[in-house]
């Protein structure tokens, strides 16, 4: 018989049985296969990586970055919004907290799409929504019409939902093990890339003029960019994205997709999940430093208002530096993760992070020199945006195989809570005592989330069972060497 070929690829240590069969070039980058036909008569075990990945997160990220723009784009000026259309602050604040409030009650049956129709119908639904959202948009701007520009928010928040539980689920779906952290962490990076341009388009865009009329030529430039943006994602969407990859990038994945459909049961599994409490812990502790970055944001016109009367561009791109810092800080976090595997240990340091950069940030706030809150700006969003893939990627591992887009369901929806809830208790703490009350009110809650990570237990079942088919697939390989070496 031909003798096996060996072929090693992150670290596996494989033999190919059948060396002659062709590979499609174009579409494969790795093939890894692992044959024990000889020996009980199981199907052969392959995984692959497709260069196609690329454009699944690549239009992901596209589609995550307009939605997550318009989640910011009232609240950075929030002052202009209520001149325009007669109304107060906290009614401008809940153009983002609709965000928060319609993820609540609607990621469970989102979620339940998810796990039984998979990533297309999700990603076809977020874009047709959030298209809807930004014409509705641009049939608002009339000064009379804020309930239309309400409705049009209220479309592009229902459509976040589809997007928000998707990182995690897009990674592992379509990602080699050694590259998932990067993988999601690169999707969350749409997100934060959006928020970015929220925070420092509108302010650009939309000037603050006395002449009601001219401020609606500037909105209606904003909404008609945001819908064309968005109707052209939409097209990408439904002609490119595809579901999943023909064969699995990993071995954990093979694991998945043997598990068959009729034994799932979507509350089965929601049970499972909330009777986990390393997960759980994870769950709170992800809500309240998630939270407490969507109050900042929503808030932070005010804020910088306050002490700096006159500069909402800089509040803008104070913001923007937030969200800049903090998609770096994904990225090295999800690489750190990819090369380390230390889910625990890099969590709760930039946990830890996250909260010494608050208390930074609320005893500089008010010193009077915008170049020193930029600073400290940057800093706490660095490590408080940056938390965020790790909070997917760690809960991944302590659920597995439960489904990515439940886990992450779970996260975003205590995120959405703590959110709301935060967003309404610094506003009024504002209101009544100050920025530095407001802020130090949110250092409270960050230590407690940070001390609450510290008591999770680090238990990697995504890492076990790639570690365990690993290592059966490298006693399968040397079982099958021996008995060719035999006959």
């Amino acid at each position: 018989p031909t003798l096996p070929i060996k072929e090693e690829k992150n670290g596996l240590d494989l033999r190919k049985t059948n060396p002659s069969k062709s590979v499609d070039m174009e579409e494969q980058i790795e093939c890894t296969s692992i044959s024990n036909e000889n020996q009980d008569n199981r199907p052969s075990t392959t995984t692959r990586l497709y260069k196609r990945r690329w454009v699944m997160v690549f239009l992901f990220s596209c589609y995550s970055l307009c939605n997550a723009f318009q989640w910011i784009q009232y609240g950075i000026i929030n002052n202009i919004f209520m001149k325009f259309y007669n109304v107060d602050s906290f009614t401008i604040d809940w153009m983002s907290m609709v965000y928060m409030l319609t993820y609540i009650p609607f990621i469970w049956p989102v979620s339940w799409l998810l796990d039984k129709k998979g990533l297309r119908l999700i990603a076809l639904m977020a874009t047709a929504i959030n298209c809807l959202g930004t014409w509705i948009k641009v049939a608002s701007v009339r000064s009379n019409l804020f309930w239309v520009t309400m409705l049009g928010q209220f479309a592009s928040s229902l459509s976040q939902v589809f997007i928000l539980g998707m990182p995690s689920r897009l990674a592992s779906v379509w990602f080699g093990s050694e590259e998932v952290s990067t993988a999601c962490s690169i999707g969350v990076f749409g997100n934060q890339l959006g928020i970015a341009i929220g925070f420092l388009v509108p302010p650009i865009l939309v000037p603050n003029v006395d002449n009601i009329d001219e401020l609606a030529y500037h909105i209606s430039i904003m909404f008609y960019i945001t819908a064309g943006v968005a109707t052209v994602i939409f097209i990408l969407v439904v002609f490119w994205f595809q579901e999943k990859p023909e064969i699995p990038p990993t071995l954990a994945q093979v694991q998945a997709r043997s598990i068959p459909p009729e034994e799932y049961s979507y509350v089965a599994s929601i049970l499972r999940l909330l009777r986990n409490l390393p997960f759980m812990l994870l769950v709170i502790s992800y809500g309240l430093n998630v939270g407490c970055f969507y109050a900042v944001s929503t808030l932070l016109n005010r804020m910088i208002i306050e002490h700096y009367p006159g500069e909402e561009v800089n509040a803008g791109r104070i913001g923007l530096t937030i969200v800049i810092a903090g998609m770096v800080g994904s990225l090295i976090c999800g690489i750190w993760l990819d090369k380390t595997k230390t889910y625990k240990q890099t969590t709760l340091a930039v946990y830890l992070l996250s909260f010494v950069g608050m208390v930074v940030y609320a005893f500089t706030l008010n010193l009077g020199h915008l170049w020193v809150v930029f600073v400290t700006s940057g800093a706490l969003g660095f490590f408080m945006t940056g938390y965020l893939p790790l909070g997917f990627e760690f809960a991944v591992e302590l659920t597995f195989p439960e489904c990515e887009g439940t886990s992450s369901g779970l996260l975003n929806c205590s995120a959405q809570i703590f959110g709301i809830i935060f967003t309404i208790g610094q506003g009024k703490i504002i209101e009544h005592f100050g920025t530095f009350a407001g802020n130090i009110f949110l250092c409270v809650f960050l230590l407690i989330g940070t001390i609450m990570t510290a008591f999770i237990k680090s238990d990697l079942r995504r890492q076990k069972a790639n570690h365990l088919a690993e290592t059966q697939a490298a006693s399968v390989s040397i079982s099958v060497s021996a008995i060719w070496c035999q006959r």
